[in-house]
């Protein structure tokens, strides 16, 4: 089993996207998105300039694997498409990809695009890997971010990007970890975005 880490700098609700019982991993991180696997963990923690650094905002298992034309034409995803008439959850809906009848790469209006139309900084990053990480098996806490014990602090990244641990590279049980998130915790939202404090209109993502 495969344990992905990396650190959230701007935590809209978008990526990953935690909303109407599911946890999606659809924009952003490339390398986690190309390389995870069904069973495979991923966590999310604030970055240092987020008002829970170091903190575990989303754990979440992979349980299945789509493309995003997958993604956009399953009827269970329809919620993840972004509705402006609607409260913020939908305006930070990420299934936003799909091709076009002549192949070329569908960007819908979200908080990836530009208000007048294509953001190609963000469509070439995030459809660079075709792949939609989904979990029904996740903890998503915003705002409520929890702080890691020391024996934990293992799954802290520690690079710029994200880490990449095997479970017996850790030094204590897997199965342990998920006991403490459940006693912290039960499974799904149980917060807002950290953005959301401050920002309570939507906004859009220019791209680095």
């Amino acid at each position: 089993m495969n344990i992905y880490s990396y650190k959230i700098t701007r935590d809209y609700g978008f990526a990953p996207n935690p909303f109407f019982g599911i946890c999606t991993l659809a924009t952003c991180k490339p390398g986690i998105r190309s390389c995870a696997q069904v069973g495979d963990w991923i966590l999310a923690f604030g970055g240092k300039r987020t008002m829970v650094p170091d903190k575990l905002v989303c754990l979440m298992r992979v349980d299945e694997i789509m493309t995003f034309d997958e993604y956009w034409n399953n009827k269970r995803f329809r919620c993840k498409k972004p509705a402006f008439d609607r409260s913020l959850k939908y305006c930070y809906g990420d299934n936003i990809y799909h091709h076009a009848e002549d192949g070329n790469w569908v960007q819908e209006n979200s908080h990836h695009s530009k208000a007048e139309g294509t953001n190609y900084n963000n469509l070439n990053h995030d459809t660079h890997v075709d792949r939609v990480l989904i979990s029904e098996t996740y903890w998503y806490l915003g705002s409520n971010a929890l702080k890691l014990p020391k024996k934990y602090q293992k799954l802290l990244p520690r690079v710029r990007n994200y880490n990449h641990l095997h479970s017996e590279e850790l030094g204590f049980e897997w199965e342990d970890f998920q006991e403490w998130m459940k006693k912290k915790s039960s499974m799904g939202q149980h917060g807002l975005p950290c953005k959301w404090k401050t920002r309570k209109r939507f906004v859009r993502y220019k791209g680095e």
